[in-house]
């Protein structure tokens, strides 16, 4: 049993790993090619994050005990650390001070109701695929 939780931790932490590169290389790629008006780094993450995450838990959900591996490496690791909440919070705080406010509440309203959106609409295409 204990060799089974330091299996997934050790798949938790290099999927971490992977999601941080992820997350910084997109966050870089996005400030260079539109600018640092708008944080589109912390917003494309989440999106796509929220549609990997309603896919990959239906995908997953007829894999068999090797799930829980790729639960803890994909979900918790890579996932974990592609998204941020946190700094979601601190972009929506940002604006606050800037009094953007019409900016702030378009981001939080768009990173929550597209992400949302996403993470059903993945969670239906991975239905849709899912062998029977």
């Amino acid at each position: 049993m204990i060799t089974l939780w330091w299996q997934q931790l050790g798949l938790v932490m290099a999927g971490g790993a992977l999601g941080a590169a992820l997350r910084f290389w997109m966050g870089g790629f996005l400030l260079r090619h539109l600018g640092s008006g708008f944080p589109w780094g912390t917003m494309a993450v989440n999106l796509i994050g929220s549609f990997a995450a309603g896919f990959l838990v239906v995908w997953l959900e007829a894999r068999g005990p090797s799930a829980l591996y790729w639960r803890a490496f994909l979900i918790v690791g890579v996932l974990g650390a592609l998204t941020t909440f946190s700094a979601l919070m601190v972009e929506c705080l940002l604006f606050a001070k800037t009094d953007r406010n019409g900016l702030l509440f378009a981001y939080l309203a768009t990173s929550l109701f597209a992400g949302l959106l996403l993470v059903w609409l993945g969670s239906r295409v991975a239905g849709a695929i899912r062998p029977i």
